[in-house]
């Protein structure tokens, strides 16, 4: 494996799994960052800001600034204020993904039934809170004209000792509820969030690598827009369903304590 002038880094299941570090990762880390290359964090995760993920970094022994992280309700909520800077909102999410509105200036509502005005997006994102009348309260704004966004489409979260349900699951519901089709998903593998972190490392896709344990999201982001890519197989991907898909990383590693650095 050469080495790159740039890495973007999934977090779980790729830097920790959980509350635990992946070991190793924090050796990887320094050594990278010592040798002078580009390091940027970037998760499809929206139940933390990117202040949480950076505070949680440094609380595991990688010292991180908020500058190198991205996440999906980030982008989400930069996109709307740069693209639709006077909508009101719909959200189904964790309060993260609410801080991340407020900070961009995006307006939005959670009891969309005690308002006589137009909802113009319903935004979807994981959300460990998300009940029936949650759903209902998407339909009826889909049916009075709202379109629907979501942060990120991950069928599944790695968590320590399996797996939890992710935002992909909410989708599902709203979207067979509704008739509605999502419009648009921010997170991985768009090249919207790629983009964010490209500009963050001031490199061009050829110069970088993506280090990430998802093969439709991580891996698929990178293949598509020119990055090499290297899978590690301490988050959800086993054996058996990286030989059964048609998305090849051009590196598999154990963990990203392979990862060369020298």
């Amino acid at each position: 494996m050469p080495l790159y002038d740039g890495y973007i880094f999934d977090l779980d299941g790729t830097i920790y799994l959980g509350k635990k570090l992946i070991p190793g990762a924090d050796r990887v880390i320094e050594e990278l960052r010592a040798a002078g290359r580009g390091v940027v964090f970037l998760s499809n995760k929206p139940i933390e800001t990117r202040y949480d993920y950076a505070a949680k970094l440094t609380r595991l022994g990688i010292p991180t600034d908020v500058s190198s992280v991205i996440n999906s309700s980030f982008v989400l909520a930069q996109y709307l204020r740069r693209e639709a800077p006077d909508c009101l909102c719909y959200v189904i999410g964790e309060q993260a993904l609410l801080d991340d509105l407020d900070e961009a200036g995006v307006r939005y509502i959670l009891e969309p039934e005690k308002v006589d005005y137009h909802v113009d997006y319903v935004v979807l994102a994981f959300d460990r809170t998300f009940d029936y009348q949650k759903l209902n309260r998407a339909l009826q704004c889909v049916k009075k004209g709202a379109r629907l966004i979501a942060t990120n489409g991950d069928r599944t979260c790695p968590v320590e000792g399996g797996e939890i349900p992710d935002a992909g699951g909410i989708i599902g519901a709203v979207e067979g509820t509704s008739g509605k089709k999502v419009e648009l998903i921010v997170g991985k593998p768009n090249s919207m969030t790629l983009k964010v972190a490209l500009d963050l490392l001031k490199l061009p896709p050829e110069r970088c690598l993506m280090v990430g344990d998802r093969i439709e999201t991580d891996i698929l982001m990178g293949n598509n827009f020119g990055l090499a890519t290297a899978l590690v197989m301490s988050g959800v991907t086993d054996q058996k369903t990286l030989e059964a898909s048609e998305i090849e990383p051009d590196y598999v590693l154990s963990s990203v304590a392979d990862l060369r650095t020298r």
